[in-house]
């Protein structure tokens, strides 16, 4: 396993916060997708590892793209 600091994460994402908020939101992509797509397969090499796991490297890694939205005012 290996292992993924916050100042990784900060590199990619300008903030230790804000690089933990995509990789969660990445995790809960993956697992969704293993879900739909691999019920009943075995789970493709990269995603053995934990869900959380993955979506950290991958972050760390810069693979994540990803974009600030602003909220409207409506939303807050």
């Amino acid at each position: 396993m290996h292992v993924v600091t916050p100042g990784a994460l900060a590199r990619r994402t300008d903030s230790k916060y804000l690089g933990v908020l995509v990789a969660a939101k990445y995790a809960r992509s993956l697992n969704e997708f293993t879900r739909s797509q691999f019920a009943e397969e075995p789970l493709p090499g990269e995603l053995r590892e934990k869900l959380t796991t993955t979506a950290l490297e991958a972050v760390a890694r810069g693979e994540v793209a990803f974009e600030l939205v602003a909220r409207r005012p409506s939303e807050v």
